[in-house]
């Protein structure tokens, strides 16, 4: 049963490789904006806050240096040297990014400068509470003033006072909000934009990988012939998956061609073999219906018939032998390789085809020794297969030429015969199993089987012929001489024979 196919879409959503990928390129991006902001902020409100501590921890050092009383610093005569080292901004009310209050011994809050103490300098003594922690760290501490922050620091005056100098941190705080703000801002820009680039770029990367999906979508619709275009823009393992996709349904292709090829030789083969059995099997039937109704009175006619079923059983067991053979060549059987002679066994068969038709002309060039690692008995059967096609297929009084030839590695054996030929399409089927030109005699196996043997040795056949010009057909075996095997199942070493003299023409 053969399952519906569902067409895949384009990758849509998060859970598809281009949204996957654009997410993780945006969610990289915003770390990495997250971080450098961070980062940033720290460093700026560090650096902010540092050269408010350093003006701070100025001031402070300044009184503390000078050894001082109130009642000095409250005195017209130090006056100026105070507004010189202090700024005097900082006790007015209206002012609100530095506070500085004076605190006596007890904790409480004291004029300075002829001025009352202000709500922010009371607020700023009750923020602080004890103002010797301030002493015992060089370093200014964060306090929160009627709801703003401020960096606080102390010094102690030569008579007991508490001078606290505070500096607003509002505005490092106002500037690091706006910073992050603009930050925010713009590396929302930066990820829309990321984005958008990002689904634009993979979806262009991405077309080769769709192509796959869509031609394997066609294949699987039965179009074997669809392949994975090239892109323009390629990607080295894009294009090597592609590559080696191709590559895959090409042998896919080859394959199912093949198998098909195959099926529809298997049909014709029982087909044919069932005809060609059918045909010797009627007549015998026939002959003996004949017999078993007494119509054989005479003992010619019951002669006539015996002769007559003999022949078709001879028929039917020739042609089941070679299907028998075909059989075990489309079982690749393990060969019984030794080195061979082709010479001598092409001039055997010459020998054998004069014996069997005296008036035939026959051409042998194959004087000399030359040696190949193959099947005895194989080559054999090669041999009478093709001289029995020119027994069958040839007038008595038409020549045949026998050949060997050795060159670069390989072994040309040829039987090439003047006579009539075959035509183009003939020559094409003329390896079918069952295939007889012209409806000719024979079982048509013949040359399936001397293709199957030659096959067999890792060689190939060859057939040149046209009409009127006789048919030569040329086996090409590889000449392996050398290792050998023996009786007692070990190998032997053949020596490469030396090279034959040139060979000469004998006609019978």
């Amino acid at each position: 049963m053969r399952l519906p196919i569902r067409k895949p879409g384009r990758g849509r959503g998060v859970h598809s490789l281009r949204g996957a990928l654009t997410l993780a390129n945006v969610v990289l991006l915003a770390l990495g904006i997250v971080a450098a902001t961070a980062v940033s902020v720290v460093g700026m409100r560090y650096y902010l806050l540092d050269q408010i501590d350093t003006e701070l921890t100025r001031t402070r050092d300044s009184l503390g240096g000078t050894e001082m009383t109130l009642r000095q610093i409250d005195s017209l005569s130090v006056l100026s040297f105070f507004r010189d080292r202090v700024n005097p901004d900082w006790n007015r009310e209206d002012d609100p990014n530095s506070i500085f209050a004076a605190v006596n011994p007890r904790g409480e809050p004291v004029g300075v400068l002829g001025f009352a103490p202000t709500d922010a300098q009371r607020a700023l003594t009750d923020a602080v509470g004890d103002a010797r922690t301030l002493l015992q760290d060089p370093e200014p501490h964060d306090v929160t003033v009627r709801g703003a922050a401020y960096r606080v620091t102390a010094t102690r005056l030569a008579d007991g006072t508490y001078i606290l100098i505070a500096g607003s941190t509002e505005a490092v705080h106002h500037a690091i909000a706006k910073a992050v703000k603009f930050d925010l801002a713009i590396g929302t820009l930066l990820l829309l934009l990321l984005a958008c680039l990002t689904m634009v770029s993979v979806r262009r990367r991405m077309r080769p990988l769709e192509d796959m999906v869509e031609t394997s979508s066609a294949i699987a619709e039965g179009d074997l012939t669809r392949r994975v275009p090239s892109s323009r823009e390629t990607i080295l393992e894009v294009e090597q998956l592609r590559l080696a996709l191709n590559s895959m349904l090409q042998q896919v292709e080859s394959a199912y061609r093949t198998r098909e090829h195959s099926a529809a030789q298997l049909r014709r083969f029982v087909a044919d073999a069932s005809h060609e059995l059918r045909t010797p099997l009627a007549a015998i039937r026939g002959y003996l219906q004949l017999y078993d109704r007494g119509m054989l009175r005479e003992p010619t006619e019951r002669r006539r018939a015996w002769d007559r079923m003999m022949a078709e059983s001879d028929r039917m067991g020739r042609l089941v032998d070679e299907l028998l053979v075909l059989a075990r060549l489309d079982q690749r059987p393990e060969l019984r390789l030794r080195n061979v002679d082709v010479c001598r066994l092409v001039r055997d068969a010459a020998e054998d085809l004069r014996v069997q038709q005296p008036e035939r002309a026959v051409t042998v060039d194959a004087d000399g020794s030359v040696l190949v690692h193959a099947d005895e008995a194989g080559l054999r059967q090669v041999l009478g297969n093709l001289l029995g096609n020119v027994r069958t297929h040839t007038p008595a009084d038409v020549a045949v030429r026998l050949g060997v030839v050795r060159a670069d590695g390989l072994v040309r054996l040829s039987v090439a015969d003047d006579g009539p030929g075959l035509a183009a399409e003939d020559a094409a089927r003329v390896f079918d199993r069952f295939f007889r030109a012209g409806g000719g005699a024979g079982s048509g196996l013949g040359m399936a089987i001397v293709q199957g043997v030659v096959r067999a040795h890792g060689g190939e056949v060859a057939v040149r012929t046209a009409p009127g010009e006789g048919l030569a057909v040329t086996v090409t075996l590889p000449a392996r001489p050398g290792a050998c095997p023996t009786d007692d199942g070990t190998t032997t070493t053949v020596p490469e024979p030396a090279p034959a003299p040139a060979p000469s023409s004998r006609t019978a």
